[in-house]
């Protein structure tokens, strides 16, 4: 009898919690741009490595930004 009340709720949770989120994003986005910049970004790390190691780092952010818009995360 005590877990009654508790079944229904989350019986209503699963019920029309999805229908909310079918709509969030549904579109699908071109990520090529974001792949060749990727591709420049990692070309540009090598190349920033080659010539001053210790500024590599600079060129990560590029790196990690363009790969995730690229996966589509962002």
């Amino acid at each position: 009898m005590f877990f009654a009340g508790r079944r229904k709720k989350t019986v209503c949770f699963t019920l029309f919690l999805p229908k909310l989120f079918q709509f969030m994003e549904t579109s699908k986005k071109s990520t090529g741009l974001y792949w060749v910049l990727f591709l420049v970004s990692v070309v540009a790390f090598f190349g920033v490595y080659n010539v001053g190691g210790g500024y590599c780092s600079m060129v990560l952010p590029f790196n990690c930004t363009f790969f995730a818009k690229a996966l589509d995360l962002m």
